[in-house]
């Protein structure tokens, strides 16, 4: 039977229908907005992983091209891997759906958003969350749900629900928010420098659409709802726990009261776990992983109980307290700029390479083809947590952190009038303890600078933690690893000190109130203006000079009709300038000529060429030419590249010439004056100027 829920979101009809496609999966739904329409549906094993000490939660986001009407690129004609976007819009889906699963639930699980029609103007990302969050909760996989994602853009100080893609352009705020009914579990976005109290309003008016949305979802269930399974809790060895904490309680009070290192605070809790384990080895054989659960639980138990009663964490900071901080810059010297940002046990060398027109990433998905100039990567080796692993291509969480911290900084890039290369930042982690996706923003916001790029301002982050039991809470600024894995909350603020640029916020509890989101946002900003007044002690505005190694760029403008004149016949024009002066030449279709050399002399000179080349001859101007060709009536002079006039032999002297050939030869360079322009054609005359000199003389 086919079932379908409806629901006016941002003055367009979304619906939810199940029902008619993929039966076999556990659930299905198929959601509309628009013309835009996504195919979500889940699949769940039926046994747990019992070798799993981690939900394996699965979830894929596809892009058909023929959603679109288009074919995809390349010669294989058929979809490859994920693109960039394909993952960043399976992270939204994932990331406000993972908590929602109880706690005991390890059966495999798989979340497959399909977009099979998209109208160009809605984006099928918040759909396929909502999708995800619907299908879970008439299936019959056990789900705490639903949630419901909505985007929300700001025009005019008008905030808008679902923007299309020519609204986002204009808007400065962009938000993804997920959520329950009446708690925020996710957010990501960018901003123009906005305010706290700005991006609150945006969450609450974001929370009164997803109420709609959670809204149908249960209407949904009581149709078309199947009953759930049951999860088994595990057994608790009531006996086992109790003699794990007589050995190992207090000692392992002792290391979380104790100040440690990361490494240092590992080693002492393997030598701990060891010690338990080796002291019930002969009375609870086999039960490694039973004892090792106990003291992890302890572990955050104490860690936790600690920061609510005494507002104390494991590294002896209070909760508002940021680790030390230091910078160094042009550590790297052949790169056009460099930062080594380290704070506390997290580091991120970070470099900027310089690049030309033709060095823009060219973006290409179900939207029309578009060019990125400013592009950020972030990269996680394994060394940066003391680790050996496999070197592989880049991952979902380096995909996604590395464009956080890009939307970030491109709030702050200059206009392409202002500085026209293209620009790539590159952050390699070298250390990880906690926020490396922050610290890639400080270290990129610095190595920019060092560039000599003309930002608008330096831009700082920080991550929020959350500890909560009952109705107390406490906000932890700048998390540690364990503070992050230990705690409920993973809140991400970045910003220039006029206002917040971008913002990412993973929950593990089933959502946070707004009083705790402002105490985040406020606590954040003190934190963030900190960190801000450390960096601009190194560097407080970019370099004047760029590196010696950077390319040279100059621009200029021609009229649109003469972009055929520059480019030639096939090109050969542009091409025989670049070899000519050992140039990169670009130029737009509105007539911007971009002209990159190593050499800025050699980059200056070619300006000048192609001034001349789309200089309108005048008459009464004077040119310096070069004599191309001789012939019995005069000789023919290029007086600007490409543009000949004839100089008749009449015109060359005061006296009678008898022959062309005993005043030039081709190659010579000679001065003339344009003296009329016929049908196109230029009339020179030497004859002219040396009346002129005659004259002074007399």
């Amino acid at each position: 039977m086919i079932i379908k829920k409806e629901v006016e979101i941002g003055g367009k009809t979304f619906s939810i229908e199940t029902g008619r496609y993929a039966k076999q999966a556990n659930g299905s739904v198929m959601v509309r907005y628009g013309d835009t329409m996504v195919l979500v549906t889940v699949v769940a094993s039926n046994q747990a992983d019992e070798g799993k000490d981690f939900f394996p939660l699965q979830v894929e986001y596809r892009e058909k091209t023929s959603a679109a009407g288009k074919f995809p690129g390349g010669f294989i004609k058929r979809e490859g891997r994920p693109t960039e976007k394909e993952i960043l819009s399976a992270r939204l889906i994932d990331r406000p759906i993972r908590p929602m699963f109880p706690d005991d639930f390890m059966n495999e699980t798989q979340v497959i958003s399909l977009v099979l029609s998209y109208d160009g103007k809605n984006d099928a990302d918040v759909l396929g969350a909502i999708g995800a969050s619907a299908a879970l909760t008439i299936s019959d996989i056990p789900f705490n749900g639903p949630v419901a994602e909505v985007r929300i853009g700001r025009m005019d100080g008008k905030l808008i629900v679902n923007p299309s893609h020519a609204e986002i352009e204009q808007s400065d705020l962009e938000l993804v928010v997920a959520g329950s009914a009446d708690s925020i579990m996710m957010v990501e976005g960018e901003a123009k420098e906005v305010s706290e109290d700005d991006l609150l309003s945006a969450l609450k008016f974001a929370q009164e659409e997803i109420a709609k949305l959670v809204k149908i979802q249960f209407e949904l269930k009581e149709e078309a709802g199947k009953q759930k399974w049951d999860v088994e809790k595990p057994a608790v060895d009531e006996e086992l726990e109790k003699e794990v904490l007589e050995i190992g309680a207090n000692k392992l009070k002792e290391i979380v009261y104790s100040v440690l290192a990361k490494e240092e605070r590992a080693a002492k809790n393997n030598e701990l776990n060891e010690e338990v384990i080796d002291a019930l080895a002969e009375k609870y054989p086999e039960q490694e992983k039973a004892i090792g659960g106990i003291l992890h639980d302890l572990e955050k138990a104490l860690m936790r109980e600690r920061i609510i009663n005494e507002g104390v964490r494991l590294d002896g900071r209070s909760t508002t307290q940021v680790r030390p901080i230091t910078v160094e810059l042009g550590l790297l010297s052949r790169t056009h700029g460099s930062a080594l940002f380290t704070r506390g046990e997290t580091q991120s060398l970070t470099t900027v390479t310089l690049g030309t027109k033709s060095d823009e990433q060219i973006i290409d998905g179900l939207r029309e083809e578009y060019t990125k100039k400013f592009m950020l990567h972030y990269n996680f080796p394994p060394f940066s947590v003391g680790e050996v692993g496999r070197m592989m291509g880049v991952g979902r969480r380096e995909v996604g952190h590395g464009n956080l911290a890009e939307r970030a900084l491109k709030m702050i890039f200059p206009d392409d009038e202002i500085f026209p290369y293209t620009v790539r930042v590159i952050s390699d982690i070298l250390e990880s303890n906690g926020s490396s996706s922050m610290a890639t923003v400080c270290a990129g916001s610095l190595a920019m600078m060092d560039a000599g790029v003309p930002i608008k301002g330096a831009v700082s982050g920080i991550a929020m933690g959350l500890v909560k039991e009952g109705d107390n809470f406490a906000v932890l600024s700048d998390i540690l690893g364990n503070e992050d894995h230990l705690g409920d909350m993973d809140f991400k603020v970045a910003g220039t000190a006029s206002g917040i640029t971008a913002f990412q916020m993973d929950i593990k509890i089933q959502g946070v109130s707004f009083e705790i989101m402002q105490k985040a946002l406020q606590q954040a900003k003190d934190g963030r203006l900190h960190i801000l007044e450390k960096m601009n002690g190194a560097i407080n505005q970019p370099r004047e000079n760029l590196s010696e190694y950077a390319p040279r760029l100059i621009s200029m403008k021609i009229d649109t009709e003469q972009i055929g004149l520059v480019i030639g016949p096939s090109g050969k024009t542009i091409q025989g300038m670049q070899r000519l002066f050992g140039v990169e030449i670009n130029i737009q279709e509105d007539g911007t000529v971009s002209i990159a050399s190593p050499n800025k002399e050699n980059a200056q000179k070619c300006k000048e060429y192609i001034k001349k080349m789309t200089a309108t001859p005048e008459v009464g101007e004077i040119y310096e030419g070069v004599v191309t060709k001789l012939m019995d009536f005069g000789a023919f002079v290029e007086i600007l590249p490409g543009k000949e006039g004839l100089m008749h032999i009449s015109q060359i002297d005061n006296k009678r010439v008898e022959k062309v050939s005993d005043y030039f030869k081709p190659g010579d360079k000679v001065t003339v004056k344009l003296i009329k322009i016929e049908n196109g054609k230029f009339s020179l005359s030497r004859k002219e100027l040396l009346k002129g000199n005659d004259n002074k003389k007399g």
